[in-house]
């Protein structure tokens, strides 16, 4: 979109799942799809708090033939003929590796389990660690944006990046308010409590859609799919 268009306003023209649709030129891909209905999970956006980028949960793809690319939508602009399928088999498929990653580090998280059953995840390939932080980073935007305090930071790098209280000492501004623990993912346990047995909890799994390895796109965008007609090829 020129400069001169989106300076009167205009709203960015593309492609959603094959149907053209208009949006505000200062949206996100992430916030532009949610306003059309389709579900895109993510774990590290909040609306209150500034995008982040950090879990990838809600990648889309963008482009088409060779050009075709993942991105996350939560930080990527609207832009104007841009081609974006949100449901296809590539990006079913991405979300369900990056949640099993997110699991294998921290499978007690309730916010996760959820998020298996509702993505129908069956397998986690990887060692869990049982760690208590994924470092979303929502802890530490709601700390410095909502609460003003700048308490929490991370610190470290790649595998040793963590999150503390500057120096690791305890922080004069840190007022106790618990905002980072009630937008913490990590905080709410799953519902077998810490001793559960399995990494996977699947208690909340409902169907299985067929149509987006048939097809590769989802034909549908309910959430659990509950009109795919099933074959008994499906059900094996």
């Amino acid at each position: 979109m020129s400069e001169k268009n989106r300076s009167r306003g205009e709203m960015v023209t593309f492609m959603l799942n094959g149907a053209r649709v208009q949006a505000d030129p200062g949206s996100s891909l992430l916030e532009a799809i949610r306003f059309y209905g389709l579900d895109i999970p993510t774990l590290c956006y909040d609306e209150g708090l500034t995008p982040y980028g950090a879990c990838r949960l809600c990648v889309v793809e963008v482009g088409s033939g060779k050009r075709e690319k993942l991105v996350a939508s939560c930080v990527h602009p609207v832009r104007e003929g841009l081609e974006v399928r949100t449901h296809s088999n590539r990006v079913l498929k991405t979300r369900k590796m990056i949640l099993e990653l997110l699991i294998a580090r921290c499978p007690g998280s309730k916010k996760l389990q959820d998020m298996a059953s509702e993505l129908e995840l069956k397998e986690i390939k990887f060692r869990p660690l049982n760690d208590d932080c994924i470092l979303c980073g929502l802890c530490v935007r709601m700390c410095e944006e909502q609460m003003a305090a700048r308490a929490i930071g991370f610190a470290g790098r790649g595998r040793d990046r963590y999150i503390t209280t500057p120096f690791d000492m305890t922080s004069e501004e840190c007022r106790k308010c618990g905002a980072c623990m009630y937008i913490c993912p990590a905080c709410e346990l799953r519902c077998q409590g810490t001793g559960a047995e399995t990494v996977l909890c699947s208690g909340c799994i409902n169907t299985e859609p067929v149509c987006a390895s048939r097809y590769d796109d989802a034909m549908c965008f309910m959430v659990p799919c509950l009109s795919c007609v099933r074959t008994p090829e499906d059900v094996k």
